[in-house]
C-alpha cells in the first residue's frame, strides 16, 4: 500500500489505435492542404490548423504535402512533377516480392524523401515556421512526458503509412492494377475513418469537393463511375501488391514532362 509508481514502471502493449488515428490526422492534413477545412477563402486559417493536425505526428509535414501534393494533381503522371511515382531505382530494386514487402514497410521514407530527390524545391518560410512549432511541441512532450512518448508519436505515424490496412489507400489509388486505368476507389467502410479518401476518382475530378461530399459526387453521377475498376479492400491491395508479380512500384502512368515549367 502506498508504493510509489513512476510512468516508466508501465509495460507498453501493442494496439492498432495510434497507427489508425495517425492515419486519419496525416489524411486531415490532405483535406487541409486542399484548403477545405476552412474553405478557399481563409487559406490562412487553414494553414493554422495544419500547424495544429500535424503537431501528433511528430514531424513537420503539412506545409511541405501542400507544395507537392498540390502538383500530383495539377501533374499527375509527370515523371519529375508527380512526386508520388516512384522512382526507376525503386522499381528495379523491389520488383520481387520479398522486395515489395520491404519497399510497403519504407514507404514512409520513400513518401517523404522522394521529392527532394526527384523534384527538389527550396524551403519556403511556412515550412521553417512548421519546423519550429514542431520542434517545439515535440520538446514539451519529451520534457513533460519523457523521450518514450515522443517516440511513441513518431513510430506510429511511421507505422501508418506502412505495412497497415489503413495506408493500402496509397497503394490502391493509382497503381495499375488493370492495365489502362491509372486511378482507382475504394467505397469500403474504412472510408468512415479516412475522410472519405478512397472515392479517389472523384477526388481527382473534383479536389475542390470536401472528403464528407464525395459519395454525394458518386451518387448523382453514376455513369461516371460504376462501371470504373474498384478497389473492394485495402487489405486485399496490400496483399496483391506484395504477391502478383504483373504488379509492383513499377506499375504506374508515366508521362514526360510537357509545357511551360511552373
Amino acid at each position: 500500500m502506498g508504493q510509489h509508481v513512476s510512468r516508466t514502471d508501465f509495460e507498453w502493449v501493442y494496439t492498432e489505435e495510434p497507427h489508425a488515428s495517425r492515419r486519419k490526422l496525416i489524411l486531415a492534413i490532405h483535406e487541409i492542404a486542399h484548403n477545405l477545412a476552412f474553405g478557399h477563402a481563409r487559406p490562412l486559417h487553414n494553414k493554422l490548423f495544419g500547424f495544429f493536425a500535424n503537431l501528433p505526428i511528430g514531424l513537420p509535414i503539412t506545409i511541405s504535402f501542400k507544395k507537392y501534393h498540390l502538383e500530383h494533381h495539377r501533374y499527375q503522371g509527370d515523371d519529375q512533377k508527380d512526386t508520388d511515382i516512384p522512382t526507376y531505382i525503386e522499381a528495379k530494386l523491389f520488383c520481387t516480392t520479398f522486395g515489395k514487402f520491404i519497399w510497403v514497410i519504407l514507404q514512409p521514407f520513400f513518401y517523404s524523401f522522394r521529392p527532394l530527390v526527384v523534384y527538389p524545391k527550396p524551403p519556403t518560410f511556412l515550412e521553417f515556421v512548421n519546423l519550429v512549432i514542431q520542434l517545439a511541441f515535440d520538446a514539451l512532450v519529451v520534457y513533460f512526458l519523457g523521450g518514450r512518448m515522443l517516440g511513441y508519436l513518431l513510430l506510429g505515424s511511421v507505422m501508418a503509412m506502412g505495412l497497415h490496412p489503413v495506408a493500402g489507400h496509397f497503394i490502391s489509388e493509382h497503381y495499375m492494377f488493370k492495365k489502362g486505368y491509372e486511378t482507382y476507389s475504394y467505397y469500403g467502410p474504412l472510408n468512415w475513418i479516412t475522410f472519405n479518401v478512397g472515392y479517389h476518382n472523384e477526388h481527382h475530378d473534383f479536389p475542390a469537393v470536401p472528403g464528407s461530399r464525395l459519395p454525394e459526387v458518386k451518387r448523382i453521377a453514376p455513369e461516371f463511375y460504376d462501371n470504373l475498376p474498384q478497389h473492394h479492400s485495402w487489405t486485399a491491395v496490400l496483399y496483391d501488391f506484395v504477391m502478383d508479380p504483373d504488379v509492383g512500384p513499377y506499375a504506374r502512368i508515366r508521362r514526360k514532362a510537357k509545357g511551360l515549367s511552373s
